[in-house]
């Protein structure tokens, strides 16, 4: 929908306020569904129903002629996205690398302070529960000697890591990040649906988020009083600094899987963002049971490392020995106590769904307290009474799989046939240990822009808790919204689903602190002490070498153009040496016809191999500038923590706007 048409839409309806066209606008959630946007009137609740106060305030601060714009500001948020180069690998491609650009929602879902504070101590307190889980499992195990948690559970875990056995992590902090999907119910009440802990991602792409869509809606952001994320991005990095072996002198950095992973794009940002240099397992190495890192001027020690890649990968000399993420050795640094990892390996079993439905009175052994937060009801069907319990309630339940690379996927019993659910049954009852069932939770709906109007979409809320300190976590205040596709029941990124920003509003004062750097002076730069990898340099190199080829390959297509363009005819001495130069440096293939025979044909051939199709022969050979500039492209993403946005932004154009600008002179 255009500008014009929204702005005759706009002139027809003509209500009262913001907060009027908001509604006139807007879809009804579905029956069910609590409605974001809306609030219904306890003492009449056959009124119509109202905007939430804090959604009429973001409309009033939008304004009515704000709603004429709204276009506008999500045609400007997509290529935001676009030139931030914001992807997410659904499924990464190491042949391909082929990327899907971030899907973000232009509203966000706004938080009340009364919700956001349940949310907070909820929150805070399920991250003290899974670091004593944590410590107990891997310590006295009295959750299994109580029968608290049963055994084959947790030891029948394919996580579940007896190499940690006796290890006390600094600080006897197992978990610096946990992350805590929640769910708005009907009720009103926030449900626990399930919990990350062994690599939870999120934090890159939620702070991305929040500072795409605090642009479109400056005046909304300020006036709203949202809650700032810096600060508890600070105190994470001062929490582990406390905690790691040489304190304030320790060396962080990010273990990523690399840039084949889906999320590598966070990892980048992260690390660009908190300062820390990312590596990938071949950069670092074990001596003397240390941790160190690769550099050109040699090996440089590393004392606290956040790792963004599931455990079984972490050491494939103790766990997976097909690895090649890892690190040989690196739970033996671990237990002789010269590294932080956050998280801790081990925690994979605190993932599963089976682990929601026994924490209420693990929390009330190991805490002395009942959940803020309640979770979802949760059966693990490798009790026989549970079994029973759930196989007559599949039609209004979840089936969820216990274990991770279980072939299993989650289903919805209400999309089953009878027949399909007796299936299922029969599946349960062979192997019930693989299964857990959670009772269905119609999630809630808020607002999202369509181009015409608000449609409400389910969404899924993912909320973090940082460790600040030993045994002492802050929840970032704001979080990543997943969207499910409209009249799905399912909020996930791998489903086709997409994302919002999340707006925790205070009744406080707001905290401006910020982790955004300046500029840096090239004095600043000169003295900054920064190691680089030997891979880091390695990938520099190459994309200064695939810089140079491109650029030579275009200043010789250039002149051999210009001279066949020109006004005046080029000698036959002149044509046959241009032809050659042009074969010897693959600008052509080596069958074209000589310029000197036809110099249409020769300028078309050597138009077309400066960024050939994907399948043309010319595609393979090292000297098409589209080559050199994809293979450019490729090696800046290995050290993208290490360039600007702008420089970023500039290969990314310059690739995409070369293959335009080829493929329009081709079809000429």
């Amino acid at each position: 929908m255009n500008n014009d048409a929204s702005d005759s839409l706009f002139d027809e309806l003509s209500p009262e306020s913001p907060g009027d066209w908001a509604l006139s606008l807007s879809l009804p959630a579905d029956p069910g569904h609590r409605d974001e946007l809306r609030r219904a009137n306890p003492k009449d609740p056959d009124a119509p129903a109202e905007l939430s106060s804090h959604w009429a305030s973001f409309f009033e601060h939008i304004g009515a002629d704000g709603f004429a714009d709204l276009n506008r500001r999500s045609d400007n948020l997509q290529r935001q996205i676009r030139d931030n180069g914001v992807t997410y690998n659904v499924y990464a491609d190491a042949a391909t690398g082929l990327q899907r650009p971030w899907a973000l929602d232009l509203f966000p879902m706004i938080v009340s302070p009364k919700d956001w504070a349940q949310i907070e101590t909820g929150v805070q307190q399920r991250a003290r529960l899974l670091n004593a889980m944590m410590g107990d499992l891997y310590g006295e195990r009295e959750l299994l000697k109580r029968a608290l948690l049963p055994a084959a559970l947790v030891q029948g875990h394919p996580g579940y890591l007896r190499a940690m056995q006796g290890v006390r992590p600094p600080g006897d902090t197992w978990l610096h990040i946990v992350a805590m999907d929640l769910a708005h119910g009907p009720d009103g009440r926030w449900w626990v649906v399930g919990q990350r802990t062994q690599a939870p991602s999120g934090l890159g792409y939620l702070l991305e988020n929040r500072i795409a869509i605090a642009r479109q809606f400056p005046k909304a952001f300020a006036g709203m009083k949202v809650q700032r994320l810096a600060a508890s991005y600070r105190a994470l990095m001062d929490g582990i600094k406390a905690m790691a072996p040489e304190g304030e002198n320790a060396r962080i950095a990010l273990l990523t899987p690399g840039p084949y992973n889906e999320t590598y794009f966070e990892h980048a940002y992260l690390a660009r963002y908190l300062g820390l240099t990312l590596v990938e397992g071949n950069d670092l190495t074990v001596r003397d049971q240390r941790l160190y890192l690769k550099t050109l001027g040699g090996l440089e020690p590393v004392h606290a490392l956040i790792k963004r890649l599931d455990d079984e990968w972490l050491d494939p000399l103790e766990l997976r020995s097909d690895s090649t993420l890892g690190v040989p050795g690196l739970l033996q640094v671990l237990r002789a106590g010269n590294l932080l990892l956050a998280n801790a390996p081990g925690s994979a079993p605190l993932e599963s769904s089976a682990m929601l439905g026994f924490l209420p009175a693990i929390s009330r052994h190991l805490l002395g307290e009942e959940l803020a937060l309640p979770s979802l009801a949760t059966w693990w069907c490798g009790e026989d009474a549970a079994l029973r319990e759930v196989l007559p309630l599949l039609k209004q339940s979840v089936i969820r799989p216990t274990y991770p690379r279980s072939g299993l996927d989650t289903v919805m019993g209400q999309s089953l046939s009878p027949r399909e659910r007796d299936e299922w049954s029969g599946r349960m009852a062979r192997h019930p240990d693989h299964y857990t069932v959670q009772s269905w939770l119609p999630l809630s709906q808020t607002p999202t822009w369509s181009g015409e109007r608000l449609v409400p979409r389910s969404a899924m809320l993912r909320v973090f808790a940082l460790a600040d300190g030993p045994q002492s976590w802050r929840v970032l205040p704001g979080g990543m919204v997943r969207l499910a596709p409209r009249g799905q029941l399912i909020a996930a990124m791998q489903r086709g689903g997409s994302s919002a920003d999340c707006w925790a509003i205070t009744e406080g004062q707001v905290d401006h602190t910020s982790l955004l750097q300046s500029a840096p002076t090239t004095l600043a730069l000169a003295h900054q002490k920064r190691p680089v990898t030997s891979r880091a340099a390695e990938n520099l190199f190459w994309l200064g070498r695939y810089t140079e080829r491109a650029e030579n390959s275009i200043r010789l297509a250039q002149i051999v153009l210009d001279h066949l363009g020109g006004e005046e005819p080029s000698s036959r001495p002149l044509m046959a040496w241009m032809s050659a130069t042009a074969r010897e440096n693959s600008l052509v293939l080596a069958d074209a016809p000589d310029a000197s025979q036809s110099a249409r044909i020769f300028a078309r051939s050597l138009i077309a191999g400066l960024s050939p199709a994907s399948g043309d022969p010319m595609a393979a050979t090292s000297f098409s500038v589209g080559f050199n500039l994809r293979a450019l492209k490729s090696s800046a993403s290995q050290v993208r923590e290490r360039l600007s946005q702008e420089h970023w932004n500039l290969i990314e154009r310059t690739e995409t706007e070369f293959a335009r600008d080829c493929a329009a002179l081709t079809s000429d």
